[in-house]
């Protein structure tokens, strides 16, 4: 949980410093005031880099070379600190949790689980299968850290190494073979992981999806790269001929896909637009909801443009779930009105209005308990 976030030189906020709600946080206002600018901020402090661009120039401030993020977050032994600077003139990162600089940005994101739902996730269906694998290794990262990611990183070594061989036409040698075996071994332990995380998984994302919408016929098959009725080792030597003329390899955890069908058909071949969004949001949120099962923690979501993406009785059953969840989540809209009866009594909202560089916090009328209004500037170029 996000206990303070400070932002400085990202896209038009030059500085600002609010204090989140620990449940809902709604920033509302005009296209373009910087209300996603705050929650590619949040992104940049949990993973260091944007969720909408690679590219780190348009992301910092004009006027200056480095923006920073800074936060304090709410951990059960009391609060950590943590900072994320990015250098615009040598494009270099600097990470600083609890005072102490940290290398890796897997550590950061371990530190921040996040989950984004905008327009562009919704290509998660629609779009390649890395982006369905980079949905699952999401979940298998975070609750099963120290088995999955050095074996990630193993996989992905052999099969650099591998493809390297193949482009350079050394095919024939034992170099070749030992890297099978390195490849091989760590696929099985990677799609281990992955089968037993999806296989959680879908009974959570059943339950989710019934709250969201009517949909019969809809299944989660987990596809982990190459054929199942016959061992990895076996499939790339039959293929060897073709992986050595294109110069890849065809097979293995890096082909992992999620099908996601109604009957026998895809559903992106039978499901409306708005049926797929609903879809899509069921896998986030069930990713939310088995995170907090298996690791007792919870992750934050990052919501941008809730109401122009689902109809008002979808938006509403989206948000109950976000409040049974109990997790931290950050909303944006263009009109309060959108979001302002999706919530329930107790819990604590807070919603803020960017306007002009101006974000001020709204009182919540169905607050019972009152709170002293709070206002923060964000000054524009």
């Amino acid at each position: 949980m996000i206990q303070q976030l400070t932002i400085t030189d990202i896209r038009n906020i030059v500085s600002a410093t609010l204090k989140p709600s620990p449940s809902m946080n709604v920033l509302y206002g005009l296209n373009g005031s910087g209300k996603t600018s705050v929650l590619e901020a949040i992104h940049i402090l949990g993973v260091a880099r944007s969720f909408r661009t690679s590219r780190i120039k348009p992301v910092i401030n004009r006027d200056s070379e480095v923006c920073t993020v800074f936060g304090r977050l709410g951990v059960t032994s009391g609060s950590v600190p943590i900072g994320v600077s990015r250098n615009l003139r040598d494009e270099s990162l600097q990470i600083r949790v609890s005072g102490e600089n940290l290398k890796s940005t897997s550590e950061l994101a371990r530190l921040l689980p996040l989950q984004v739902i905008n327009p562009d996730t919704f290509r998660l269906l629609e779009g390649s299968p890395k982006l369905r694998r980079n949905f699952i290794d999401w979940g298998v990262f975070h609750v099963k850290h120290q088995d999955f990611f050095p074996l990630w990183k193993r996989m992905q070594k052999a099969l650099k190494q591998r493809n390297s061989l193949l482009r350079h036409g050394r095919i024939n040698g034992s170099e070749l073979a030992s890297w099978n075996i390195e490849f091989e071994k760590a696929a099985n332990a990677i799609d281990l992981l992955r089968n037993e995380y999806i296989e959680r998984l879908i009974p959570v994302f059943n339950q989710v999806l019934s709250e969201l919408t009517d949909l019969e016929n809809l299944t989660i098959q987990y596809y982990r790269g190459w054929d199942k009725e016959r061992s990895l080792n076996e499939v790339l030597t039959s293929g060897l001929a073709r992986d050595a003329q294109s110069g890849y390899t065809h097979s293995g955890p890096q082909r992992a896909d999620l099908r996601i069908r109604m009957g026998k058909v895809s559903a992106v071949d039978v499901l409306s637009r708005g049926q797929l969004k609903l879809v899509v949001c069921a896998l986030k949120l069930a990713q939310g909801f088995l995170y907090k099962e298996l690791s007792s923690k919870q992750c934050i979501f990052l919501v941008d443009d809730l109401p122009s993406e689902l109809d008002i009785p979808h938006r509403l059953a989206l948000c109950q779930l976000f409040q049974k969840m109990s997790c931290q989540t950050f909303i944006t809209c263009v009109e309060k009105e959108a979001l302002g009866n999706c919530w329930l009594p107790e819990t604590e909202v807070k919603m803020f209005h960017v306007k002009h560089g101006q974000i001020a916090l709204d009182e919540n009328p169905g607050q019972q308990r009152i709170r002293r209004a709070e206002s923060l500037e964000i000054e524009h170029e």
